[in-house]
């Protein structure tokens, strides 16, 4: 198993793209080209990261950061994907996270940025490149793209050091009508299985599920990308924060980082589905 300093090393190269930011309803805003640099350094043992971002006026912003250890806030798995962003769920602080996945020459990241009223504030979706990549981008993921049903297999990991969990997942989406989906997940963990069914409401390229007294969204992007947490988040409800790539129109990863009711960030999971039906 790669340690997370190896894992991290997957995301070397230099990474050609965007920061398209959009409204919590999936307004598009503004769209920034990038050059994200990762080089080892010191025979690995040091990344150094390079941000270019063109402004609006052609001039070009950059930005240098050089780090040997990794933080308590971020965590990878084998194949590079990450997750960093807030520990602890503050009143009257901002609250946040940056998620990554990759699949060969393309990277795919999204930050999720919420206000110090704990409100959805922002989402920017950073879609990349190597600069010899020949798998082309995805179009905007459909919900007809969703339906179906996927087997998958989640790997989850803690910030607390314990134990990697492996299991199989089973996720079934249904369009019932022009305004409506049924998903039904199914997660079979120590040899029993626990399934969770929610509906939701189609809206355009926003989909709503009603959990409890907790309004979830999932917001359908860009390059088969999805953005799913809640519109409003609060100590004393547990929730979500994910991005989802429809990599292929068979092929999908999420990665999900989850907060227990005090607010705490408590998992990361990698999950990689494939559409069986």
């Amino acid at each position: 198993m790669r340690s997370q300093w190896e894992c991290l090393l997957q995301n070397v190269g230099e990474w050609q793209g965007s920061f398209t930011r959009f409204s919590p309803q999936g307004e598009l805003l503004e769209d920034t080209p990038t050059v994200v640099s990762l080089e080892g350094i010191d025979n690995n043992q040091t990344m150094r990261q390079i941000i270019r971002r063109t402004l609006p006026d052609q001039t070009v912003n950059e930005k240098v950061l050089q780090y040997s250890t990794l933080g308590k806030q971020i965590l990878f798995f084998e194949n590079g994907a990450f997750s960093q962003g807030s520990i602890q769920l503050a009143p009257y602080s901002e609250f946040g996270a940056e998620h990554g996945l990759i699949a060969g020459d393309r990277r795919l990241r999204l930050v999720q940025l919420f206000d110090k009223t704990g409100n959805l504030n922002r989402i920017t979706l950073i879609r990349e490149k190597l600069p010899n990549a020949t798998t082309p981008e995805r179009p905007v993921l459909k919900v007809e793209d969703l339906v179906g049903e996927w087997h998958g297999e989640a790997v989850t990991r803690y910030p607390d050091g314990r134990a990697v969990d492996t299991y199989p997942t089973k996720l079934r989406v249904e369009k019932t009508s022009d305004s409506q989906l049924v998903q039904h997940l199914s997660i079979i963990q120590q040899g029993s299985q626990h399934t969770i069914s929610s509906t939701g409401k189609i809206s355009g390229s926003v989909l709503s599920f009603e959990t409890g007294s907790q309004w979830n969204q999932v917001l359908l992007l860009p390059d088969g990308a999805s953005a799913a947490s809640p519109q409003h988040v609060r100590i004393g409800q547990a929730f979500f924060l994910e991005l989802g790539w429809l990599m292929q129109s068979d092929r999908r990863q999420r990665i999900i980082r989850r907060y227990n009711e005090k607010g705490e960030w408590y998992s990361l999971t990698l999950v990689t589905e494939t559409k069986v039906s």
